[in-house]
This record gives structure tokens, sequence and C-alpha cells, in this order.
């Protein structure tokens, strides 16, 4: 059995810390990796994880062997890249981002990066939730901050400005916005990831923190989205997401001399050292195609 690939899948279950979830991340059967951990433990002569019917963890063995695991698995890909026949990008790349993000503006860049390097795959993971790259051997996170994850490297790739809106049917149906302060008299939708129920709003130098009352709460933008477009009450949306909306007619703005934080979009990854071509490459696309391709 392939020494390299027994070392990758070890590495992967004691990050994971389950033979299941590696074998869903690896995309190979159960069976399969318990056979791979079965031959590395049999290559080093040594028990490297300990197994109960609820986790799997690392013996002290496999503590040792961990790290210098992880060293010889980044050495030998870089052999890899050193002794490619040519300058093409190769490999696959893990890739986390929101719903929101991942739809409205992640795949068409996505798309043309991949029409560009054949033989790059992309395995894209859609989460609005904080994932720990490292543990879950994920290459790029692409975020939107104002202050991101100081333990990560990021880079900005983009701005994300965001508004006010709702309705016309909400609004026809409710009594005028013409303050901040009118907020806290209508049904607002928060977004229990980013100031669910306070929104701070800034106007030529004037800031006002607005509580709101929220009957309906998410974890996920385009969930709000579509509560707003159905008249439940107004939402504060990224503009990547509204902008459509609105030239419809669809949704109205609101409060429009009134601006929700600026916040940046960024490349998120867990170390300068040995970052992959490809990531570096794709890191770069991105931040050339937003430039070009504003929302």
């Amino acid at each position: 059995m392939d020494k390299l690939t027994a070392t990758r899948v070890f590495i992967d279950v004691a990050h994971s810390g389950s033979f299941t979830a590696t074998a869903a991340r690896l995309e190979m059967s159960r069976s399969m990796v318990t056979r791979h951990i079965e031959a590395m433990e049999n290559w080093l002569q040594a028990r490297l994880l300990q197994r109960t019917t609820r986790k799997v963890t690392l013996t002290d063995a496999g503590v040792r062997c961990l790290a210098q695991a992880q060293m010889w698995v980044e050495m030998a890909e870089e052999m890899q890249l050193l002794h490619q026949p040519d300058d093409r990008l190769r490999g696959k790349l893990r890739i986390t981002t929101s719903m929101s993000f991942g739809h409205a503006q992640l795949m068409p860049a996505i798309h043309e990066f991949m029409s560009q390097h054949t033989g790059i795959e992309i395995d894209v993971d859609v989460a609005d939730r904080a994932v720990n790259l490292v543990e879950e051997q994920v290459d790029l996170a692409i975020r939107i901050a104002a202050d991101p994850d100081p333990t990560l490297i990021g880079r900005p790739i983009a701005q994300c400005a965001s508004i006010l809106v709702a309705s016309p049917a909400y609004l026809q149906h409710h009594a005028p916005i013409q303050h901040p302060e009118d907020l806290s008299r209508h049904q607002c939708l928060g977004y229990k990831n980013f100031e669910r129920h306070v929104w701070h709003l800034s106007q030529a130098g004037q800031h006002i923190s607005t509580d709101i009352h929220c009957r309906l709460t998410a974890n996920e933008a385009t969930v709000l989205l579509s509560a707003t477009l159905s008249g439940h009450g107004i939402a504060m949306q990224p503009t990547y997401l509204a902008n459509p909306y609105l030239q419809s007619g669809q949704l109205v703005q609101v409060l429009p001399a009134w601006q929700p934080k600026m916040m940046s979009v960024y490349a998120l990854y867990p170390s300068r050292k040995h970052l992959a071509p490809g990531v570096r490459a794709l890191i770069d696309h991105l931040v050339e195609y937003y430039k070009a391709n504003p929302w």
C-alpha cells in the first residue's frame, strides 16, 4: 500500500478524530481508511491511534509521529512540484466560503480560474461558520469580516458594502422610515453571525447604533434575502446579493443616506510556509477578478 497516501490518511484522522469524517473528506470507504491506518502502524511498528466506540485519539506514539508525518508529506508535495514536466498548476484545492458569497460571486471567478488551469481540481465546502482550516484540511477560506482571525494569514481580495432593504409591499403597509431610530418600530431580520440585534449606521461622520427587534433570525444571508423578498421585514444585505433585486424593483433601499459598516472579503490560509502554488495562484486570480468585475 502507498506509504504517502497512508500518511495523508493518518494526518487527516488525527485532525478529524473520526474514520467516518476522514472517509467522507477523502472520498474513500471507511474500510479503506482503516486499511491505510493499519498499514501505517505496521510500517512504523507502533500503535498510532486509540479507537473507542465514541472517538479516535492519538497515542503517545501518534503524537510524536504527527509532526514528522506532516513535514514528510509537505516535502513530498514540494518534490512533486519540482519534477513536473512543465509549469502547469496541478492538484486539488479545498476551499470554504459562505453560501451567499459562493453562490453569488465565487463560482464565476472559480470557473474562469479552472478554465485557465485545467490541471486544478477544486472542492468547495459551503459553511456559514468558523472552520478550523488545519483540522479540516482546508487550503483557503473566503470570509467577509471587519477583523479576520488573527491566527490566520489574510489577504483582502475585495470590499463588501451592505445596505438596508425591504420589499415594496412591506414599505407600503408600514410606517415611513426616515431616521435610524424608526427601525426600532419595524420588523427587522437578524443575521446571527453579524450585528443580529444592533445595527451600526453612519452618515457624514455621524454614527448611530440602533437596537432592532428581530422576530426572525437566521445564520445565512440568502435565507434572510428570501424572507425580505416575501415582505417579512427589513434586512441588512451585502450589495453583491441585493443589487440585482434593487435593479429589478423587487427590493427598495431603506435609509440610503445611512451606511452600515464596510467589510472586507478576505482569502485566509493557515501559514505562508509551504503555501501551494495552486493556492497562491488562486488568491492572485481572485484579487484581479474582483478588481475587473466589481459588484
